[in-house]
């Protein structure tokens, strides 16, 4: 595959507002949980943000995150694998910075939404009504 070629695939490969973010965010929301999406500034821009409870959720691509890297990992060319390890990298590095912000983080897999969307919605939502989260909030809607 030429460099352009490479451009070119990587031009069409959606970074916001994919098939599997919007399942999870019209899970949530007929749950009734209201939140923001993609927020700038923040690290790694999270795919879902409760600001009020300062929860980020990260819907990651089963490639381009690496799930099961580890045992698939050595199957890929040199430039994906390397593509992927700084993916995981970023991931790692975004995690860390939000959490010395205070933040809570939960990443889920893309094939997790796809077979397990309920079980998904529930963790999201132990995770934004938990006890921390102040005695006046069940919840803490974005």
């Amino acid at each position: 595959m030429s460099r352009e070629q490479i451009r070119d695939r990587m031009a069409n490969v959606r970074r916001s507002d994919t098939d599997i973010e919007l399942a999870l965010r019209s899970a949530l929301h007929r749950r009734g949980l209201r939140f923001r999406k993609n927020v700038k500034g923040l690290p790694g821009s999270p795919d879902v943000v409760f600001p009020k409870c300062k929860v980020a959720v990260f819907v990651d691509g089963d490639f381009w995150h690496g799930w099961r890297f580890e045992e698939r990992g050595h199957r890929l060319k040199p430039f994906w694998r390397a593509k992927v390890e700084q993916n995981m990298a970023r991931d790692r590095r975004d995690v860390a910075a939000l959490e010395v912000l205070g933040w809570r983080v939960l990443r889920v897999w893309e094939h997790e939404i796809r077979k397990e969307l309920d079980d998904v919605v529930e963790r999201v939502v132990q995770l934004v009504t938990r006890p921390e989260n102040g005695p006046s909030d069940s919840t803490c809607d974005g």
